[in-house]
């Protein structure tokens, strides 16, 4: 049966649930779910992070649609095991597993047909994008950055060092066997990687981002992509959300990387590039 009061405790979950058409079943959301625009309008359980059980037992829910894809939601899951309402988990490393989740969440949901449409959509952008990148011969390195102090990257299991090799790239710390670590400067300095994609966590660190704050690092300065000046603040919303968008951030990413590729066969041709 389908299930007609959804709660949503993460904004990825929630563009999933939107894009299988379910926008009459969500009764509330996070208060970082922030997209599509439609989600303005609903009920607030509170951050991702320190969810309000009560608020959201107050929605009576016949299915919430949990997560743990950041550190610390552990939390919101034994609130919920106390609350014995009806929930689910999604919990993806890389883009196979983002599919299942989307594929499990439509049958769950009744909407097994729209989540296929998404997922054959997710399938065709790999493949695409594949196709376009397979004739180049040097693969750049990239440097993933999701927190500035300590400094965290993305590690081997993780989305993003997925979309870093489908677009014809390599991340720099795909050796590490984790979704994330913390990093040493000195660590990054030893890979030199050739871009730097800087996607700090949460809206607060997003407006916080700045290029020129990145290029000035101390010690930096011998960095190639620093010298290059191949750094790119990209969305969280289209990187650090394991859902329906991350076809939009491989379609970016895949520009910033041929952009960069064009460079470093044909110096002559590249200038500096912001997002």
């Amino acid at each position: 049966m389908k299930p007609k009061r959804i709660v949503s405790l993460c904004p990825s979950n929630t563009e999933i649930l939107f894009a299988l058409g379910l926008v009459e079943s969500i009764v509330g959301v996070d208060s970082h779910s922030d997209y599509p625009t439609q989600v303005k309008e609903l009920p607030r359980v509170g951050p991702d992070l320190r969810i309000n059980m009560e608020k959201v037992k107050a929605l009576e829910p016949d299915l919430v649609v949990a997560s743990l894809t950041v550190p610390g939601m552990e939390r919101n899951i034994e609130a919920l095991e106390k609350t014995k309402l009806s929930y689910i988990i999604l919990n993806p490393h890389n883009i196979e597993e983002i599919i299942e989740n989307i594929l499990m969440l439509g049958e769950i949901t009744n909407t097994l047909e729209e989540a296929q449409r998404l997922v054959d959509e997710i399938k065709n952008t790999v493949n695409s994008i594949k196709l376009q990148v397979q004739k180049i011969q040097y693969r750049l390195k990239l440097y993933w950055e999701w927190w500035p102090k300590p400094i965290i990257t993305a590690c081997r299991h993780s989305w993003v060092n997925d979309m870093s090799e489908i677009v014809g790239g390599m991340n720099i710390f795909s050796n590490i066997e984790k979704t994330s670590s913390i990093v040493e400067d000195s660590d990054i300095l030893s890979l030199d990687p050739d871009i730097l994609l800087i996607c700090w966590c949460g809206e607060k660190m997003q407006n916080r981002m700045s290029i020129d704050k990145i290029l000035t690092r101390p010690g930096w300065e011998n960095i190639k992509a620093i010298k290059e000046k191949r750094v790119y603040c990209v969305p969280e919303s289209l990187f650090g959300r394991p859902g329906p968008r991350i076809i939009d951030g491989l379609k970016l990413l895949s520009q910033i990387v041929h952009r960069s590729t064009e460079a470093h066969e044909r110096p002559e041709i590249f200038g500096r590039f912001e997002i």
